[in-house]
């Protein structure tokens, strides 16, 4: 059974009910890899929770309860599917095998026929993994799961497997983070593994062996060094693939390594700037989970969020976090497209998928960003997600007459990295993902002024999903009109009896007079125009908006009249 496990973990909170330090199944899968196990049946899914692993006795009945992943060792044919029966009648989420011998294909399908009937997901264990690293590997991603439940770290971070997995689609390549003992933290999914990347997983650190050859060829040493992008050539004969390499740092502290592992594919073009990003996320990350540590991710969120809603100023945040507060800045906002209603559990699982494509797009900005520049802050405020690009500086050039805006010559950077950052995630989520460029302002203290200034963007570019990324310049008609018509809808008094008589009509009879008339006015009277438009000949639409007028009583030949009609409707049809 080919069940895809999809390209980045759900949230933990995602598997439906259950105790909040179990993790999906899913989650579990990618972090344990497809080296160790494979998907045999899944007929409730692979976003079932997973609280526990527990050994079933052949001899016994399993003591299964809801929510165990349950592995048969030893359980063999009709003794194996008896106990994978009472397992899911006793609320197992999974059940772990490992077929062998002669009868290994009948014992597959019958074991599939079995699970499928009980409902319960069945796995099989590669035949060269052994049943303690299989236990081993399952109650670490649950102790970490753990971990970070009692730790209340929030989601705002996400999870080193979802990193992971975002920096091994921006690379194209397969990833695994370690510590500084070289002990593997997470790593992504995916196939074409070697030798080396195979036993770091099954044993949870890196081979003392290869560690070895990596110290000799001085790979750690320019990895302790600093912020360096390390290529580590082909060895077929060790069985070690092409691979690049980061350190993790915390100033000259070296807190662990992030390893890329080069695929069936090459690299990607822009992997090394991606990784260097990445570095820079992961060590705040990691930082976070430090007790020591006096300010964390959460703290940086809570503050920009603070400031960009204009709660606190922006000495506090200075207080905290090493910005200059009289330097320009400005803010980049980012927006997902909301999916179309769909009801019911469709809708549940709409949901789900636009939470889990929201976290992945906040670690792909933060990694772009955090390449772009160290100090870049990301905050994700009422389903958007932003970026304070602070400490922006003019570049030298030509003279100018008269004076040069805050951050003007910082503006055009940012705009390339916001267009490269929306073409990813557009490409990596399959999802109208857009970006907005608020303008540059003189310090700190006005940057609510530039969050504002992207919001307003944003709105005016959402009625556009096409459109990638703009500034304000861009779509400045399209915010002054927007926020025109909000005006006039927000204002009772700011209504033509007239226009509204026109609208009722329509409503009443079925008509289409109020789409015929703002298709004229639109055209500015040109009736060919508009008729193609509408697609109806144009004696049809003369004869429309002459019924328009007489039943509205509106002078199309008063500018006035016409001005202000044409507003109306536009509250009522323009979309806007």
């Amino acid at each position: 059974m080919d069940v895809s496990l999809g390209s980045t973990p759900p949230s933990a909170d995602s598997g439906g009910p259950g105790p909040a330090t179990g993790v999906p199944l899913r989650r579990l899968l990618l972090a344990i890899g497809d080296s160790v196990v494979d998907v045999l049946a899944a007929p409730a899914g692979i976003d079932v929770r997973v609280d526990n692993v527990v050994i079933a006795d052949p001899e016994d009945e399993p003591e299964a309860e809801p929510g165990d992943l349950v592995l048969l060792i030893g359980a063999r044919g009709g003794t194996a599917r008896h106990l994978l029966r009472t397992a899911a009648r006793r609320g197992a989420s999974a059940v772990v095998v490992k077929p062998g011998g002669s009868a290994q294909v009948a014992d597959d399908a019958d074991l599939r026929a079995a699970a499928g009937a009980a409902g319960v997901a069945l796995l099989a264990v590669r035949p060269d993994v052994r049943w303690d690293q299989v236990q081993s590997l399952c109650r670490s991603v649950l102790d970490d799961a753990r971990l970070t439940a009692d730790a209340d770290f929030g989601d705002s971070s996400g999870d080193l497997f979802s990193l992971a997995q975002t920096i091994a689609t921006l690379t194209g390549g397969l990833v695994s983070i370690e510590d500084s003992a070289s002990r593997v933290l997470a790593y992504s999914s995916g196939e074409e593994v070697d030798e080396l990347r195979r036993l770091s997983v099954l044993g949870r650190r890196g081979p003392e062996q290869y560690l070895s050859l990596l110290r000799d060829w001085g790979v750690f040493s320019r990895l302790r060094a600093g912020e360096e992008v390390v290529r580590i050539d082909e060895h077929p004969e060790l069985g070690i693939r092409r691979r690049l390499a980061v350190g993790i740092h915390a100033g000259s502290q070296p807190l662990g390594t992030i390893w890329v592992q080069e695929g069936a594919e090459p690299f990607t073009a822009n992997s090394e700037e991606a990784l260097l990003g990445a570095a820079r996320m992961t060590a705040l990350h990691l930082l976070r989970h430090r007790t020591e540590m006096t300010v964390g991710l959460r703290l940086r969120e809570d503050l920009l969020s603070s400031l960009l809603e204009g709660r606190i100023e922006a000495a506090a945040l200075a207080d905290s976090i090493e910005v200059t507060p009289a330097r320009p800045a400005l803010v980049v906002a980012f927006s997902l497209s909301p999916a179309g209603g769909r009801g019911g559990a469709a809708e549940e699982r709409g949901r789900s998928e636009r939470a889990l494509k929201r976290r992945r797009m906040i670690d792909l900005i933060s990694v772009h960003t955090a390449a772009y520049r160290r100090t870049s802050l990301v905050t994700a405020l009422g389903g958007r997600v932003y970026v304070l690009l602070p400490d922006l500086a003019h570049r030298p050039g030509p003279a100018v007459a008269g004076p040069r805006p805050a951050g003007a010559d910082a503006e055009a950077s940012v705009l390339a990295l916001t267009r490269k950052t929306v073409e990813a995630a557009r490409q990596i989520l399959g999802a109208a993902v857009q970006g907005a460029v608020g303008s540059p302002v003189e310090s700190l203290a006005g940057i609510a002024g530039s969050r504002a200034e992207a919001d307003r963007i944003l709105d005016a570019m959402g009625r556009d999903l096409e459109r990638d990324v703009a500034t304000i310049s861009d779509v400045r008609a399209d915010v002054l009109i927007s926020e025109t018509l909000a005006h006039l809808r927000a204002t009772p008094t700011l209504r033509d009896p007239r226009v509204t008589r026109l609208v009722d009509h329509d409503a009443a009879a079925g008509s289409e007079l109020v789409a015929s008339l703002v298709a004229y006015l639109d055209a500015f009277g040109d009736v060919r125009a508009a008729a193609r438009r509408l697609h109806i000949h144009p004696n049809t639409l003369r004869y429309r908006v002459r019924r328009a007028e007489s039943v509205s009583g509106i002078d199309l030949s008063d500018p006035r009249q016409r001005l202000f009609a044409h507003l109306q409707l536009l509250t009522e049809h323009g979309g806007y």
